[in-house]
Formats: structure tokens, C-alpha cells, sequence
């Protein structure tokens, strides 16, 4: 793998995360011992402060000697804790004092001082001050090893701080790689079989909840989906060509008989039949449209709340002169205020497709219900009528594409409708159901707006 493109992987993500995490710790560890360091100085020069000060006022009282006496008696009482001292007169000979080192040039403080305890001895470093006096110099000074000793933990205590950083990152890298690699190999595996032809495949879920898991059932649900519109479409193309072939070789047929007609009168008259026939066929492929239209555009459709009560009986009022001239009778009960949230002009054409199916496939003298009504399970609407209604074997198909029973053959229409009717519902997110009852009985059930 290039090494512009490891950044992009998972391991190599928590690995950046991990040295992001390792500098903002040497950051941390370089503020925290520089103002650790800082204080101890600070200590250390309060100390040789305070101490230089009671010299100095030994001073007042005797001068240099007062001094000398005063440090004899502070070195013959030394602790652990010691401070060093150096007094010499102007000439440079040491007074008093067992600290052995250059005199600095400058008063002031003195960082980074050698010196030795005695004679001969290992060269040492101490914070000094050095302070001028009347005839000398007084220099006292405070041994590092201690603070040098305290650096050096802090230093270790960073530095296997950092080490276990990024041990622990590395390690969390390579952990966290490899469970995403292994979440991911199989979606991959479903991919590839779909990508195969196996539609039927679904990426495995373990119920965990989480990230992965809910992605999983995601895009089961999308592949679900997919198989369905594969399946629509694959019905669709079937039924197509098994349902317009009548059609189309009857148009064939007249524009034959038209072309070889030598009475201008009937070859007209053809032209005509062929004429209607290419009509009836241009509304079957409009209502096809329509059906693919509204399960496939389901989820982009317009919807917004609407009075369904109120559009009902606009529609039952609209078929009413039909139903009542043809000899029928529509009868409805409808609650008003019923609202859902729904596309008007689709809800329209369902409740006119199941009037116009009552008015087609039922004779005269056929009492018509129209009923809506609220119920726990949603907004309830339905269609009765006590026609022939639909024999027990077609009604598993019934909602199918071109499916007609043998009863309604010969009445006019094309088996769409009720596939229609099916498809708005569905997209409302609500379901459709024949009941098995004496004449045509459907019932609807939508989700009322909240």
C-alpha cells in the first residue's frame, strides 16, 4: 500500500491518533518539567537567599570574622540538606568555608558553579550567590545533585509515559484494523454476490447494535428494496409482453385489413378500429407509467396533511350521477375530520379507480358502501359492494398487473386498477386488503397525521 494511501486506512487512522496523542504528551511532559525544574530552582535560590541574608547580618556585629564564625559553627552542625559556603578576604585567601572554587567575577547569582568539598575531591555543581562584602567576598552555594536527580526521574517518568503511549496506540491500531476488516469482509462477501447475481444474499447481523450492525440492516433493508423494484420490473416486462401481444397483433390486423381495403367507407372504418386500439394501448402503457411512477418515486412524493373525509365525499358526489343513472346505489358513510398526510391528487385517483371498478364489474341493481371511519388500527376506508364480487381462486392475484378474473373479461379494462390502488396505498405507508366476504369488499387502512 503507497504510503499517502495508509492515512486513509482504519489502522493507519489510530495510528496518526496515536502520534497526535505521543506529541500533545511530550508537549505535556516538556511544560510539566520545565516548571517543575523552575520551582525547584526557585526553592534552591530562596533558600541561599535567606541563608546569605543571616550571614550578612552576622556582619554588622563583627565583620568578617563574625562571618567566618558564623558558617565554622553552620558546618560543624551539617545535615543532608547542606548549603556550601566560601569566604575570602580581598585578597583572594580563604577565610572561612569548605566549598572550593573560583571566585565568580560578578555579584549575583551564579546557575551552574564547580567546585569541589575538599581539596583533591570530585568536581560538584551547585547554585551559587555570590555577595561582596567589606573586605571579602561571601559565596554561598546550594549542591544540584538532587535537583539534578529530580530531572532525571521526571525524564524517565515522560519518556516511559511516552513509550507506553505508543505501545498501547500501536497495538490499538492494529486491534482496531483488524475488527474493521473483519466487519467489513462481509459486506464485501454480500457485495460481491450481488454484484454476481445473487440477489437474494443480506449482510450478516449480530445483534449487537452497534455502528456495524445497524449499517448492516440498513443496507439489507436498500437490498430488500432493490429486490422488490427488480422483481416489479421483472413482472412488469413479463406482463407487458404477454398482455400487449393481443392488442398489438389486433392493431396489426386492422391497419392490414385497412391497407388491402378497397372501399374508402371500410377501409376508414379500420383505420378507425385502429385508431381506438392504439388509444386503448397508449392508456395501458399510461397507467403502467403511473404504477412504476408512484413505487418508485414513494419516498420523494409531496405529501401534506388533508381533510381524506372531505376528499372521499368529493369523490363519492362526483360518481354518484353515474352509479344512480347505470341503475345502482351508492350508499356512504363517511366521519368527518378525517385527516392524513398524503399526496391529494394520487388519494384522488385511488378512490376514483375503486368507484369506476364497482360501476364496471357489478350489474344493475348493485348497492354500492362507501364507509371511512377512525379505528385503532388508523384511518379505515373501505368499498362493499353485493355484486359477483371476485371468484375465491383469483383473489391471491388480484392486485397484480393486468390480473382480471374470468367474470370481469368481459367488461372493459385492463386488469390495472386495483394495482394502482396498491401502489398509492403502499406509498402512503398504508396496506390494502380484499376481504373474504359475499360481493367485492376492500378495506384501506392508512396512519392518520399526527
Amino acid at each position: 500500500m503507497k504510503p499517502g494511501k495508509l492515512w486513509r486506512t482504519t489502522s493507519g487512522l489510530v495510528t496518526l491518533v496515536a502520534l497526535v496523542f505521543a506529541l500533545v504528551t511530550v508537549a505535556i511532559g516538556a511544560i510539566a518539567y520545565e516548571v517543575t525544574h523552575e520551582a525547584l530552582e526557585e526553592q534552591l535560590d530562596h533558600r541561599i537567599t535567606t541563608e546569605t541574608a543571616a550571614l550578612l547580618a552576622e556582619a554588622h556585629s563583627g565583620g568578617l570574622p563574625a562571618i567566618g564564625a558564623a558558617i565554622r559553627r553552620r558546618e560543624a552542625s551539617r545535615s543532608t540538606e547542606r548549603l556550601e559556603y566560601l569566604l575570602a578576604d580581598d585578597g583572594g585567601r580563604i577565610a572561612a568555608g569548605t566549598m572550593r572554587a573560583g571566585l565568580p567575577s560578578r555579584a549575583g547569582f551564579e546557575e551552574l558553579l564547580e567546585y569541589r568539598r575538599s581539596p583533591g575531591g570530585s568536581v560538584r555543581i551547585a547554585q551559587a550567590l555570590t555577595t561582596r562584602v567589606r573586605g571579602g567576598t561571601l559565596v554561598v552555594g546550594a549542591d544540584r545533585a538532587d535537583l539534578d536527580a529530580i530531572d532525571r526521574r521526571l525524564l524517565i517518568l515522560f519518556s516511559g509515559a511516552l513509550a507506553g503511549m505508543l505501545l498501547v496506540g500501536i497495538a490499538a491500531a492494529v486491534l482496531i484494523g483488524w475488527m474493521t476488516r473483519l466487519r467489513l469482509e462481509g459486506i464485501d462477501a454480500t457485495a460481491q454476490a450481488i454484484i454476481g447475481g445473487d440477489l437474494s444474499r443480506r449482510v450478516p447481523r449480530d445483534g449487537s447494535d452497534s455502528e456495524f450492525d445497524r449499517l448492516a440492516g440498513t443496507l439489507n433493508r436498500m437490498l430488500d428494496r432493490i429486490e422488490g423494484l427488480m422483481e416489479s420490473l421483472r413482472q412488469v416486462s413479463s406482463d407487458v409482453a404477454h398482455d400487449l401481444r393481443t392488442p398489438l397483433t389486433r392493431l396489426c390486423s386492422s391497419l392490414e385489413r385497412a391497407a388491402g381495403e378497397a372501399d374508402p367507407a371500410a377501409r376508414a372504418d379500420q383505420i378507425e378500429n385502429a385508431r381506438g386500439q392504439a388509444a386503448e394501448l397508449l392508456e395501458i402503457f399510461t397507467a403502467l407509467l403511473r404504477i412504476a411512477e408512484v413505487e418508485g418515486f414513494a419516498d420523494r412524493l409531496p405529501l401534506h396533511s388533508l381533510d381524506l373525509s372531505a376528499l372521499v365525499e368529493q369523490m363519492a358526489e362526483s360518481y354518484r350521477p353515474d352509479i344512480e343513472d347505470s341503475g345502482r346505489h351508492l350508499d356512504t358513510r363517511i366521519e368527518p375530520g378525517l385527516a392524513v398526510v398524503g399526496d391529494r391528487r394520487l388519494l384522488s385517483q385511488a378512490a376514483a379507480n375503486l368507484l369506476d371498478n364497482c360501476l364496471r364489474h357489478t350489474p344493475e341493481g348493485t348497492a354500492i358502501m362507501l364507509r371511512a371511519k377512525a379505528s385503532p388500527r388508523g384511518i379505515v376506508l373501505s368499498i362493499h359492494d353485493d355484486g359477483p364480487g371476485i371468484p375465491q381462486e383469483d383473489r391471491t392475484r388480484i392486485f397484480q398487473r393486468f390480473a382480471r378474473s374470468e367474470r370481469a373479461r368481459s367488461t372493459p379494462g385492463h386488469g390495472l386498477g386495483l394495482a394502482l390502488v396498491q401502489a398509492i396505498v403502499s406509498a402512503h405507508g398504508g396496506h390494502v386488503l380484499l376481504e373474504d366476504e359475499e360481493g367485492f369488499h376492500l378495506t384501506i387502512e392508512l396512519p392518520p397525521a399526527s
